[in-house]
């Protein structure tokens, strides 16, 4: 082999990738740094940035310590996860633990099941706010055979809200209802994971008289969790970057009252709308610090409750 042929053998592997190293530097890294580095700019997307130190971080900190700008939004992201990642959670376990039955009909009912989540986000926003609709939606028109005043939806809050109900929702807790919609993607994951656990264990709890529920709990569960812990991670980066919905149900301003403000649309808004890529690339930051710590935290304690087949993690 000749010395040309070796040292284009020697380069080919990267030749081939190339076009990979490409879009990673272009879309990830060059963003990643460019980004840290205008957090600690004044930038308007016009003019040349300016050095201001860390005013940006400390803007930050007084809207968070007064509830107000970056703190609101962080808050209502905070309740949104909180709401939706449990309750997702509960539902894609029930619905693959329910269709693991062996029923006629197995396959029609998975798929039916799995179909919305298949939707695309935009049109399944626009039917959320029919069904969510306060006067008009097929929700409250339920509801209001048993209340008088349903609630408001998109167009209310949880705040300030005096209803003679007990339903006293408002637009975060819309946004969590409209996250159930696409649970069939976590349905699936939990699915697979319950055919891939030993029939023998089930054998087994039966012979010590165990019953479904003992079953459930003692075998089912602490063989899903490290599946749980998973899509747990998964929910989490999910809630932070949901951006279409509420785009869409807050017309792309928040409201009412900001309500339905969350980081994202918060981080869109001061970028694009107000140009201060400065204070938004601070906001992004302080955001991935936030998000780190929460995984890291998750991860620590998925020593106490995620369990393996050689052992927990």
């Amino acid at each position: 082999m000749s010395v040309g042929s070796k040292g284009l053998h020697r380069w080919s592997p990267w030749l081939f990738i190339s076009p990979w190293l490409l879009g990673l530097i272009v879309l990830f890294v060059y963003p990643f740094i460019a980004s840290l580095v205008w957090s600690f700019t004044e930038y308007d997307l016009l003019t040349s940035p300016r050095f201001v130190g860390v005013d940006n971080y400390k803007r930050i900190a007084r809207e968070f310590i007064r509830g107000e700008g970056f703190g609101k939004a962080l808050w209502n992201t905070f309740y949104f996860a909180a709401v939706s990642i449990p309750l997702s959670t509960v539902m894609a376990i029930g619905l693959a633990v329910m269709l693991n039955w062996k029923v006629r009909g197995q396959a029609v009912f998975r798929t039916l099941f799995y179909l919305p989540s298949m939707v695309p986000m935009v049109a399944s926003s626009i039917l959320w706010l029919w069904l969510l609709d306060p006067r008009d939606g097929m929700v409250n028109g339920v509801l209001a055979y048993f209340y008088e005043t349903p609630p408001l939806w998109f167009q209310g809050m949880q705040e300030g809200v005096s209803l003679p109900t007990p339903f006293q929702f408002g637009s975060k807790d819309g946004l969590a209802l409209m996250s159930f919609w696409g649970v069939g993607n976590f349905m699936l994951i939990y699915l697979a994971a319950l055919g891939d656990i030993d029939a023998s264990l089930y054998q087994a709890a039966e012979l010590d008289g165990a019953g479904r529920f003992q079953k459930f709990r003692y075998i089912t569960l602490p063989m899903l969790s490290p599946i749980i812990f998973f899509n747990l991670i998964l929910g989490i980066i999910q809630s932070v970057q949901a951006f279409t919905q509420v785009y869409i149900v807050s017309e792309g301003t928040g409201q009412p009252a900001e309500s339905s403000l969350l980081i994202s649309l918060q981080l869109f808004l001061t970028a694009f709308r107000d140009l201060e890529m400065g204070y938004a690339s601070a906001i992004a930051w302080a955001l991935f610090v936030i998000l780190a710590t929460a995984t890291w935290g998750l991860f620590r304690s998925s020593r106490n409750w995620v369990h393996y087949r050689g052992g927990r993690l």
